[in-house]
C-alpha cells in the first residue's frame, strides 16, 4: 500500500479509488512548510495548489505528481524529471467549464444583469430599467484570444458560431485555424472589443499583458484572464480601469493568491472578480477528481499515465 498527499480535497469518487488501493493524507493546508512535511514519506501527490520549489528534494519516496488540471504552472518539472518522477496532467478535463466561464464573463460585463436586477430589486421597474441603457451585445464585435490553445479555441468557437463575433488569434505557434485571424499581439490589442487572456504562464507571458499593450485597447474594450495573474501587469491594469480607459475587466486569477482583502482590485470599479474558480463546475470537478486519482494509479502501479508531460524520464 503506499501513502498519497492531496494538497487540497477532491470529488468523493476520486478519492474513493485512491482509497480502496492505498492510504490518503489530505494536507491541512498548503503552506510551503506544511507541504514539505508530510512530502517526507508520501509515494504520490495530487495537486491543486503551489508546490514548493524544492518539493522533491523532501520526498524521497515519490514516485509522481499528476495535477488536478492542467497548468503546470504548480509543478516543479524541471526538478520532478532531475529525479525520473513522473508528472501528469488532464488535457481537456477543463476546457467547456472555462471556456463557458469566459463568455459568461463577458456577457456580464456588457449585460450588467445583476446590476439590472438589484435596481429593479432596489429602487423599481424604472431604475431597473435605465440600468439597461448602457447595454452592449457580443454579437458582430471583435475578440482577440491570447493563447489559442484547447480553451482559446472553445471559446473561439462558441464566440464565432454562438454570437457571431469575428475572432483573432495571437499564439506562440502562429498556426492557422479555421476561423481564428492570426494577428500580432499588438494588433490583436487595437482591433479587439473584447480580449480572452487563455495562455499558460511561462517565462514568454509574463507580463504579456503589459502597460503599452493595455494602452492600445479601444476605451470600450473589456479583458478577461482566466489564465494566470502574471501575465497581465496589474498595476497597469487597475489604472486603465480608475481613469475609465478601458471597458472593464474580469479576472479569475491574481499575482496573489487568495487575493488580500486590502488589495486594490476590491476598490476598483467595472472589475468582475472571481477567486479562481473559472474551471470549477460539478462536472469538471469530478472529472477532474476521477482524472487524477486513475493517473496516480497508473503511476503507482508502475505504468505511463495517459499524459506523461516529462516522457524524458523513461529513457
Amino acid at each position: 500500500m503506499a501513502k498519497i498527499l492531496l494538497t487540497n480535497g477532491m470529488h468523493p469518487e476520486g478519492e474513493g479509488l485512491l482509497r480502496a488501493a492505498h492510504e490518503l493524507v489530505i494536507a491541512p493546508d498548503v503552506g510551503a512548510d506544511t507541504l514539505r512535511k508530510l512530502a517526507q514519506d508520501v509515494d504520490g501527490i495530487i495537486v491543486r495548489a503551489k508546490l514548493p520549489d524544492d518539493i522533491v528534494d523532501h520526498a524521497p519516496k515519490l514516485k509522481g505528481m499528476v495535477r488536478h488540471g492542467v497548468g503546470l504552472d504548480f509543478i516543479p518539472v524541471a526538478a520532478a524529471t532531475k529525479k525520473k518522477i513522473a508528472v501528469a496532467n488532464l488535457p481537456g478535463s477543463n476546457t467547456q467549464a472555462v471556456a463557458e466561464h469566459v463568455i459568461a464573463a463577458m456577457f456580464e460585463l456588457r449585460r450588467g444583469l445583476y446590476k439590472a436586477d438589484a435596481a429593479f430589486r432596489a429602487k423599481g421597474w424604472d431604475a431597473g430599467r435605465a440600468e439597461t441603457s448602457g447595454f452592449g451585445e457580443l454579437g458582430g464585435s471583435t475578440l482577440g484570444i491570447i493563447g489559442v490553445g484547447a480553451i482559446g479555441s472553445r471559446v473561439a468557437n462558441i464566440a464565432r458560431n454562438g454570437f457571431g463575433m469575428t475572432v483573432l488569434g495571437a499564439s506562440r505557434s502562429n498556426k492557422s485555424r479555421e476561423g481564428i485571424e492570426n494577428v500580432s499581439l499588438e494588433d490583436l490589442f487595437r482591433r479587439s472589443d473584447a480580449i480572452a487572456v487563455t495562455c499558460a504562464l511561462t517565462d514568454e507571458t509574463r507580463g504579456l499583458v503589459s502597460r503599452e499593450m493595455i494602452a492600445l485597447m479601444k476605451p470600450t474594450a473589456i479583458i478577461v484572464n482566466v489564465s494566470r495573474g502574471p501575465v497581465i501587469d496589474t498595476a497597469a491594469l487597475v489604472a486603465a480601469l480608475r481613469e475609465r480607459r478601458i471597458g472593464g475587466a474580469a479576472l479569475d486569477v491574481f499575482d496573489v493568491q487568495p487575493l488580500p482583502a486590502e488589495d486594490p482590485l476590491f476598490q476598483t470599479a467595472n472589475v468582475l472578480l472571481t477567486p479562481h474558480a473559472a474551471s470549477f463546475t460539478a462536472t469538471s470537478v469530478r472529472l477532474m477528481g476521477i482524472g487524477s486519482a486513475e493517473e496516480m494509479l497508473r503511476i503507482l502501479k508502475g505504468e505511463r499515465p495517459k499524459n506523461l508531460v516529462n516522457p524524458e524520464i523513461l529513457d
